[in-house]
Order: structure tokens, then C-alpha cells, then sequence
């Protein structure tokens, strides 16, 4: 028996927050791999590079610019896929406001918004492409390693929207197995245009943050979390749901 193919041809995604850096990566992934991609996010000039870039190497893709924090414009994504491609097979909910500081310091309007860009609109793609995914659909969100830290200090509320999403993911995957949807969580550890903003103010964050990485790098938003994203949505993983996968070079698990 032949081994189960990694290609995606013909298969329709949608891609949130892929103007750039992990969702970025995985768009392109994915496009690489044969899927027909529409780009989600806020900023309409950095959804339109990516396009550009998928169609110069032969691929297929299409933009939507909008807030995923905002149900409107996550209906009209939804409804642009459609129309695009004839349905969605994939799903990738990587858009999310980051409410980061302390809790003293973030307020209720930034802890609202993450949780309305982060597991309410992860909850509202998944209803809403729900009746295009049965049969064989897969979804992926995408988590964070950093509820597993020792210390959450000043990541309280980002750790908090982003254990939502996995909680999602998990009764995802237990009440849409039976109808053949797949759903599995990503926890990456990227070097993205955050990431280097971030080390750029904290130059002497690097070796600490490399310090708990077995394998000693940051990874490549498309050839290490794009192609993992590429491998759950595809027949290799046909067998596999309700999984949370890090690809973080063993940060979160070997410390």
C-alpha cells in the first residue's frame, strides 16, 4: 500500500492573521503543497505580498482584509472562501490580539480584545466553516507554549486567550470526530516579525529563550511550523486529532 501523500491539491484553506510571520509561513506552505489559499488579516498591503508571493512560484490565492475580533468580517471571510474555491477543507485560526503585561497593567478593553481576535474568533471560523469541513476537514489552531512556563509574569492574560483556544480544540475534536473533522493545535516557536521586535527591546532575552531549546534555534515560519501545518492538514495525518504538536526545537516539554 502506497504511504499516505502530504499534497493538498485541490483542497481550499483559509489562513488568518497571514500577512506575516507564522501565518505567513503557513500560507505559504500550504500553497506550496497544492492548496488553494485565502489570506485573512487587518493590514490589506501585507495580505496582497503574500498573495503575490504564492502566485509567482504557480500558486493559488486570494485576500480578505478584515478583524477576525469582529463577526461581520469573519462571516465575510468565510463567505470570500466560498465563493473563491466552492468550499473550505482547511482551516488555520492563527489571528490573535496579544494582551501582554502583568495583570495590573493590562486592561479590560486589551484582555477583551485578545480573547475576541483569539478564541472567540477561533470558535466563530470553526461554526462557521463547519458545514464545508464535514467529511474531511481539518482544522489547526494555534496555541502558544507559554502556559507552560515556570513563571507567567507578564504573560498571564496572553496564556489565558491562548489555553482557551486549546480547550476549543480539544471538544472540537471529541464532537467532530464522528463527522470526520480533524482538529489539532500547533504551539510554535517561530523567529516572526514579533519575535524580533520583541528581542530587538530585549536583546538579553535571546540566550535565555534559546537556553531552553534542545536543538538551539529559533524556527522558520514556513519550513518548520508551515510545513507541520501542511503535514496535520494532509492524508499523512488522517489518524490524528485532538493533538497538540509543538514545534519548538523541545522547548516546552524538555526543560
Amino acid at each position: 500500500m502506497a504511504a499516505p501523500s502530504l499534497e493538498l491539491e485541490s483542497r481550499a484553506a483559509i489562513v488568518t492573521g497571514a500577512g506575516q510571520g507564522v501565518g505567513r509561513g503557513i500560507a505559504v506552505a500550504l500553497a506550496a503543497a497544492g492548496a488553494r489559499v485565502l489570506l485573512c488579516g487587518r493590514t490589506a498591503a501585507k495580505l496582497e505580498a503574500v498573495r503575490d508571493e504564492i502566485v509567482s512560484t504557480g500558486g493559488t490565492a486570494a485576500t480578505v482584509a478584515g478583524d477576525v475580533a469582529t463577526a461581520a468580517d469573519v462571516q465575510r471571510c468565510i463567505e470570500a472562501a466560498v465563493a473563491a474555491f466552492g468550499t473550505v477543507d482547511i482551516l488555520v485560526n492563527n489571528a490573535i490580539a496579544q494582551p501582554l503585561g502583568q495583570l495590573l497593567e493590562v486592561d479590560d478593553q486589551a484582555f477583551e480584545y485578545g480573547f475576541d481576535s483569539g478564541p472567540l474568533a477561533t470558535l466563530r471560523f470553526m461554526r462557521g466553516c463547519y458545514p464545508y469541513l464535514l467529511g474531511g476537514g481539518s482544522v489547526v489552531n494555534i496555541g502558544s507554549g507559554v502556559a507552560l512556563q515556570p513563571s507567567l509574569t507578564g504573560f498571564g492574560c496572553y496564556a489565558a486567550v491562548k489555553s482557551a483556544i486549546g480547550s476549543l480544540s480539544r471538544a472540537a475534536a471529541c464532537e467532530w470526530g464522528p463527522v470526520g473533522i480533524r482538529v489539532n493545535t500547533l504551539l510554535p516557536l517561530a523567529l516572526t516579525p514579533a519575535m524580533a521586535g520583541f528581542l530587538e527591546v530585549h536583546p538579553e532575552a535571546t540566550d535565555g529563550i534559546l537556553g531552553q531549546v534542545p536543538l538551539g534555534r529559533f524556527g522558520d515560519a514556513e519550513l518548520d511550523v508551515g510545513t507541520a501545518a501542511v503535514f496535520l492538514c494532509s492524508p499523512a495525518a488522517a489518524y490524528i486529532t485532538g493533538a497538540t504538536l509543538s514545534v519548538d526545537g523541545g522547548q516546552d516539554y524538555v526543560r
